[in-house]
């Protein structure tokens, strides 16, 4: 696990989301998004948050891609970290939730426990990441002298991150607003009759410290033992009833290539259509018809609000950020080629 290179834990992550934990994996990556600006620009964040995570997923540490939504992603950043709006704290323990969410809801609710060499490759592929987006490691206790394999800065990273949760996770009314909108994320394929219980179940999905942060009521004792119930039996059905995921039935949210003007759509929404591609099948499926019983926007709708051209990503973020950071972004790609080689990131 010491020499483990960057792009064989990106391997492993890449089986551990697309074939072996798909729906859990995404639901720990989407509760730790919990975190939104204003309410009109929530679902276009969390797509466009998305976006980028699924890019770092999706394709080897030096492909172009990856390249290209890390230097997009620390162009971003750059003003709010020079002015001290986000503090290296911050980025880190952002960081931290991603690697540490989807193993902490793996282990609580899929069909098995994840292996010490599946953990060490999350911590392998985060950390290689975090060098990649900049991010300052002084703030863990082996931040100057190293660790010798992802699953040491994988637990040293977790046990920081509680802490920093501790100082910096308070009740505030400020949160529950924020919390509202994540929360309008992910029921907007729910009809409106079923909000209640789908607030209940991610009241449910919350650990203690986030529902009190965000002045969330705990789910009733009935509600919560019947969720339990739910997972359970869901848990049960994977591990004895349920046949391997063939390969190609793989979990992909995104098209493998981009199209002649190096645009990606997403292939699979669950909040409001962002990148879709209005093909016959998107607007008059199954899933097309079950929106437009909601009355939710189907791809194409409303002309180009949902970027039905796709994503590029040297584009991808807030509106007044498109067209932007051309020149440091191919600055930022020309130093990633030389560092960042898919090697061992502890070495």
């Amino acid at each position: 696990m010491a020499r483990m290179t960057g792009d064989e834990a990106w391997e492993i992550q890449k089986e551990v989301l697309q074939l072996e934990f798909p729906f859990i994996f995404i639901k720990a990556l989407q509760f730790a998004l919990f975190r939104f600006s204003k309410p009109d620009t929530s679902l276009k964040r969390y797509t466009d948050t998305s976006a980028l995570v699924q890019e770092f997923m999706g394709h080897a540490p030096s492909s172009k891609r990856v390249l290209e939504s890390i230097a997009r992603t620390r162009w971003i950043h750059a003003g709010y970290r020079s002015a001290g709006k986000i503090s290296e704290d911050d980025m880190l323990y952002t960081l931290g939730l991603f690697a540490i969410q989807p193993v902490r809801f793996i282990e609580k609710y899929e069909w098995r426990k994840l292996s010490d060499l599946e953990k060490c490759a999350t911590g392998t592929f985060w950390k290689s990441l975090g060098d990649g987006l900049g991010i300052s490691y002084d703030a863990l206790p082996s931040g100057k002298k190293g660790w010798k394999d992802g699953l040491q800065w994988l637990e040293e990273i977790a046990e920081w991150s509680d802490e920093y949760e501790v100082r910096c996770m308070l009740p505030d009314k400020n949160n529950r607003e924020v919390a509202n909108e994540t929360t309008a994320v992910l029921l907007y394929m729910l009809p409106k009759s079923l909000h209640h219980i789908g607030l209940s179940f991610v009241s449910f999905m919350m650990d203690d410290r986030l529902r009190k942060a965000m002045l969330y009521d705990a789910p009733s004792a009935s509600s919560a033992r019947f969720f339990s119930f739910l997972m359970e039996a869901r848990r049960f059905a994977l591990r004895y009833l349920a046949l391997p995921r063939p390969y190609f039935l793989r979990f992909t949210n995104f098209t493998e290539e981009e199209n002649e003007d190096g645009r990606i759509f997403i292939t699979q929404w669950d909040a409001a259509p962002y990148y879709v591609k209005p093909t016959f099948w998107n607007r008059w499926g199954p899933v097309a018809w079950l929106t437009w019983v909601m009355g939710r926007p189907l791809p194409g709708d409303d002309g180009s609000k949902y970027y039905p051209q796709g994503y590029y990503i040297p584009d991808v973020g807030p509106k007044y950020f498109e067209g932007k950071g051309r020149k440091p972004l191919e600055k930022t790609m020309e130093e990633l080629k030389v560092s960042r080689t898919g090697g061992c990131p502890f070495h």
